[in-house]
């Protein structure tokens, strides 16, 4: 059986032409729906993807993007992850502690510090090279201390609609690789 996707989104919830949504409706995936999007906590975010992971069965890949992928790091160091996760693809991962954040979207800040321990599943990261939110070198400290594999977008902003980044293929390209390396091989996938 294919694992079902979570996406996990950021700040704003991903709007309809985002690429979390567009993936949401294409591969039928649950979806973390926080209370309030733009006021992100390690804590009740955390919380909110742990209710999302008991509400569905079976196994289960995570899809973070920016603060979702804090979200996830956060969640498997409070939650100590799952046994149903097979992996999660960490998406132009948010830096918390970048110089100029308080200044630049404060509500990210409340995700510091960025927990920097092992994940206890496969995870891949897809950073951009001129991400805003976090340079590659912050990409690259965060693959090394989360022991996952990191795989460079390019000069691809955020990875979001403003960066032009809606449908996103080359995603979905990387997305079936990772559950082609994440579930055994006669699990049908997407």
């Amino acid at each position: 059986m294919t694992p079902t996707l979570i996406i996990v989104p950021g700040l704003g919830d991903s709007g309809p032409q985002h690429w979390q949504t567009l993936w949401e409706t294409k591969f039928g995936a649950a979806r973390v729906v926080q209370d309030n999007p733009e006021d992100p906590t390690p804590e009740t975010w955390s919380a909110r993807l742990q209710e999302t992971i008991d509400a569905t069965p079976g196994d289960l890949v995570l899809a973070g993007h920016s603060c979702g992928v804090l979200t996830i790091v956060h969640w498997a160091q409070l939650y100590g992850g799952h046994e149903r996760v097979r992996g999660a693809l960490l998406v132009a991962p948010t830096d918390a502690e970048q110089p100029g954040m308080s200044e630049t979207d404060p509500a990210v800040c409340q995700m510091a510090p960025v927990p920097m321990q092992p994940l206890p599943f496969p995870a891949l990261i897809i950073a951009s090279e001129n991400d805003p939110y976090a340079s590659m070198d912050r990409a690259t400290e965060f693959a090394e201390a989360w022991e996952a594999e990191l795989v460079s977008a390019g000069e691809a902003g955020h990875i979001n609609v403003a960066s032009g980044h809606g449908e996103w293929e080359e995603g979905e390209i990387l997305l079936g690789e990772a559950l082609h390396a994440w579930t055994p091989p006669d699990v049908v996938r997407f």
